[in-house]
């Protein structure tokens, strides 16, 4: 948990964490046993760091959710979080939805002011009712938008989102998108003055971007595919805000993002990914044999056949893209054989 006052960017030397980086997830492609389950649809607002909890689906009917948050304005059974500051109290449906629909904020108590925590905001925060075990607090505590392994947590990227939404003093609860409960309470007491990514100086941007590819990087060894997705989410986040080609790290950001996705059962996702990947770096190896993953895994045989053999030709000796190749050439001949199964019984 984050609560140091925030620091200013460290300077970087000359050669950044990523030039030496690129086959910093070695034996990668070999750690993905992946012949899953069917697919099926995958909200694309995911693409930038997933989740795997139902906190990731999309708002498709937002006036159920609010039919379904509005019962707890009177509802005195749950905690309620009492302030000194003069406040508003609002009606039920006074609601916002996140942008890219992983939940619904209910405004409890309307905060006061116009400025709200932004990159770099230390946050003194009341938060209340979080998963036991979640690794979220449970209390006062003090949270810094943008830094420290909070946002890591299972539902620290979700809370974030929520706070920079928020304003001094502002009272809310957070719901996941059909559920009518509420996952958990906070309230905004205080915060520093952040900055917006437009602010940040390139340097500065890349910096951040280096840091959270590194912790991506080790939480993907350590095994959390999750926070690994989150953290080069967030890198792609700060530099996609940079003037167009962009940096040419973005290629292998989306490349280790795929990666990730295909651990988390993701395939729709991780070929979206690979896409950029080469629309950035075109015969980047590791995204092509991502994509021919994902592809078999979505029953895309076809353009799974097409991208595993360009890694070979580009690489006879990848032993990962060879076994691959071969099981999508087992599964073909599987779907050619039922295929044939089922015209001999409708002409039988």
């Amino acid at each position: 948990m984050e609560t140091s006052p925030v620091s200013p960017v460290k300077e970087k030397g000359t050669a950044q964490p990523w030039q030496r980086e690129e086959n910093a997830l070695q034996n990668l492609d070999a750690a993905i046993p992946f012949r899953q389950q069917p697919p099926g649809p995958i909200p694309e607002a995911l693409e930038l760091g997933m989740r795997s909890h139902p906190a990731s689906r999309i708002v498709e009917n937002p006036q159920e959710i609010e039919k379904r948050v509005a019962g707890f304005e009177g509802d005195t059974g749950k905690p309620h979080v009492s302030t000194n500051e003069p406040a508003e109290r609002l009606h039920a449906s006074a609601l916002w939805y996140c942008p890219d629909g992983s939940f619904v904020k209910k405004i409890v108590v309307h905060g006061h002011g116009l400025d709200k925590p932004k990159l770099g905001s230390q946050c003194r925060v009341l938060a209340l009712g979080f998963p036991f075990g979640s690794g979220m607090p449970e209390g006062w505590t003090e949270l810094t938008i943008g830094i420290g392994q909070w946002g890591e947590k299972i539902w620290g990227d979700l809370t974030e989102k929520c706070l920079e939404s928020m304003r001094q003093g502002e009272e809310a609860e957070i719901h996941l998108p059909g559920c009518s409960a509420p996952l958990a309470k906070l309230r905004l007491d205080s915060f520093t003055k952040g900055r917006d990514s437009w602010e940040l100086e390139a340097m500065e941007k890349e910096a951040l971007a280096s840091e959270e590819h590194s912790r991506g990087t080790e939480l993907f060894r350590a095994g959390n595919p999750q926070g690994a997705a989150r953290c080069y989410g967030r890198a792609l986040r700060l530099l996609l805000t940079l003037p167009p080609p962009g940096p040419p790290e973005q290629a292998i950001l989306y490349a280790n993002l795929a990666a990730c996705q295909l651990l988390l059962g993701q395939p729709q996702l991780a070929a979206q990914s690979c896409d950029r990947a080469l629309e950035r770096k075109p015969g980047h190896l590791k995204a092509l044999y991502r994509r021919g993953v994902a592809q078999a895994a979505l029953g895309n045989l076809e353009e799974a056949t097409a991208d595993l053999k360009k890694v070979l030709a580009a690489d006879p000796q990848n032993r990962a893209a060879q076994e691959e190749l071969g099981k999508v050439v087992v599964q073909g001949k599987k779907q050619d054989a039922l295929l044939a199964r089922g015209l001999r019984k409708m002409f039988s």
